[in-house]
């Protein structure tokens, strides 16, 4: 998993600045770019490139037709990121996503196997209804996520760098869905929820996207340099300060840490991956806002989309109708003190 390589050699200070400040640059005309086709939505456009930068994946939840699939497809074109989508449905295997061995013959009639890739096998996946899937092959997926190659046939076939699942969820058509594992949830380093758009975007919506031609979005950096820049999001120092309001609002999730509502409410809270998903996506935040070092504001305002899905409530609280993203809100504001 990338969030646990080994940390780049730290670079001086003022090589950091001239990387932040290229970089920064860079980022702005990628929002820039993005804002061309997605209106509104400043938040998930956010999210999902804060995943991105920090480099790892990011799991988009909301009701159908919230240009979910679209923000992906235009991602891919402006970082300038090979790109494939999976429509996942109950019947794919896993060798739909991985690929397969399929036996070859020569001239000669020799017989020999040839693995024929899958489509995992690109830079940037969009796994759309990722929860449509079976179990046997939503696990597909763990291993490329996680290790960065897929093993066919015991022959280990290593996946394009840099690599990135963006996947889709619709939460309200539950008939024929199958809720991902905990153990597949924490391998996404953020939880983006996609909400109906406000008025004025909406009415962009209605104007640009209705007629003969609608706007299209060009590659604004390449693979390499994107690898440059989750590079630099590594190397980008961390205050103490920020660290430890990492640390505090982590275990403060967890039950047993002392904290009055989480040990009545929380089934079981989140690992280490919350605490290292807020120290980048903390740094990449910072960045993408034109600053040199994260700040606390940085881990309060990741907390939900890093927190939520690496968590759950035990039935009472659920009978109650309290919801994640309550406690959050409520760690989130004793955290603030």
């Amino acid at each position: 998993m990338s969030m646990m390589k080994t940390a780049s050699p730290a670079l001086d200070d003022k090589a950091i600045i001239a990387a932040a400040e290229s970089a920064l640059e860079e980022i702005a005309a990628i929002r820039a770019e993005v804002g061309k086709v997605i209106f509104g939505q400043e938040t998930v456009v956010e999210q999902v490139l804060l995943a991105v930068l920090s480099g790892g994946h990011a799991l988009l939840v909301g009701v159908p037709g919230l240009a979910k699939t679209k923000l992906v497809t235009t991602l891919g074109s402006v970082l300038g990121l090979n790109a494939s989508r999976i429509q996942f449905t109950p019947d794919l295997m896993p060798s739909d996503i991985l690929g397969a061995e399929v036996m070859d013959q020569d001239e000669s009639g020799r017989r020999s196997f040839r693995f024929v890739p899958g489509p995992i096998f690109t830079q940037l996946l969009m796994a759309d209804e990722i929860n449509r899937a079976s179990p046997r092959t939503q696990s597909a997926l763990l291993q490329a996520m996680q290790e960065y190659h897929v093993t066919v046939a015991g022959q280990r076939n290593d996946l394009p760098a840099p690599f990135h699942v963006l996947a889709t969820q619709n939460p309200l058509e539950q008939e024929g869905t199958y809720p991902l594992p905990e153990a597949q949830l924490d391998r996404f380093l953020l939880e983006v929820d996609v909400h109906y758009p406000e008025y004025e975007a909406e009415r962009r919506i209605l104007l640009e996207t209705t007629g003969v031609a609608e706007s299209g979005a060009r590659a604004v950096i390449d693979a390499e340099r994107l690898s440059a820049i989750q590079q630099l999001v590594r190397q980008m120092p961390v205050p103490d300060t920020v660290v430890d309001m990492i640390l505090k609002l982590v275990r403060s999730a967890r039950p047993g840490n002392g904290h009055g509502l989480t040990d009545k409410t929380v089934a079981w809270g989140p690992g280490p991956r919350a605490g290292q998903a807020l120290m980048l996506c903390a740094r990449a935040r910072a960045l993408y806002d034109g600053r040199l070092a994260p700040s606390i504001d940085d881990v309060f305002a990741l907390a939900e989309p890093v927190l939520q899905h690496r968590m759950a409530l035990n039935f009472s609280a659920r009978a109650e109708g309290m919801g994640v993203r309550d406690v959050i809100a409520t760690l989130v504001k004793d955290a603030r003190g």
